[in-house]
C-alpha cells in the first residue's frame, strides 16, 4: 500500500494498482444481523459472486439481491434485478459503487473463505 497523504499520489495509486491489490478496494460493509450471526467483529469483507446485498444510496436505494458480478478494474459490482434498458431495448446491468450497499447475508461455499471469516 502506499504511505502518501497527498492526494495526487493516492489517486495515481489506485489507478495503476494491480489486480490483487485492488481485491481490497472491493470490500462492503457487513450488516449489523450478520455481524453478529458470524460472530465476528469485522466491519467489512471482501464481496464474490452470491453474496446477497442491500443498496443504500442512489436511484434504487432500498433494494437487495444477489451479486453477479464483481469488476475489480472499476471497483463496482453488479446486483442481479438491477438493470437499465439502452437504446436497443436491451437490458444491461448497472454498476453501483461497494461504498453505497452493505452486506445482508454471504455465501459460505468455499472453505477457505469460511475458515477466514470464522478466524478473526
Amino acid at each position: 500500500m502506499i504511505y502518501s497523504s497527498k492526494p495526487r499520489k493516492q489517486r495515481n495509486f489506485r489507478f495503476n494498482a494491480p489486480m490483487h491489490v485492488r481485491q481490497h478496494f472491493a470490500h462492503v460493509h457487513l450488516s449489523k444481523e450478520l455481524k453478529s450471526k458470524l460472530g465476528t467483529k469485522k466491519r467489512n469483507i471482501e464481496v464474490r459472486k452470491g453474496d446477497t446485498v442491500k443498496i443504500m444510496a442512489g436511484g434504487f436505494r432500498g433494494k437487495s439481491g444477489k451479486v453477479s458480478g464483481v469488476d475489480l478494474k472499476s471497483g463496482k459490482i453488479f446486483v442481479e434485478g438491477i438493470n437499465r434498458k439502452d437504446a436497443r431495448g436491451k437490458e444491461k446491468p448497472i454498476p453501483i459503487q461497494t461504498s453505497n450497499v452493505y452486506l445482508t447475508d454471504i455465501d459460505l461455499g468455499d472453505k477457505l473463505r469460511d475458515a477466514k471469516v470464522k478466524a478473526k
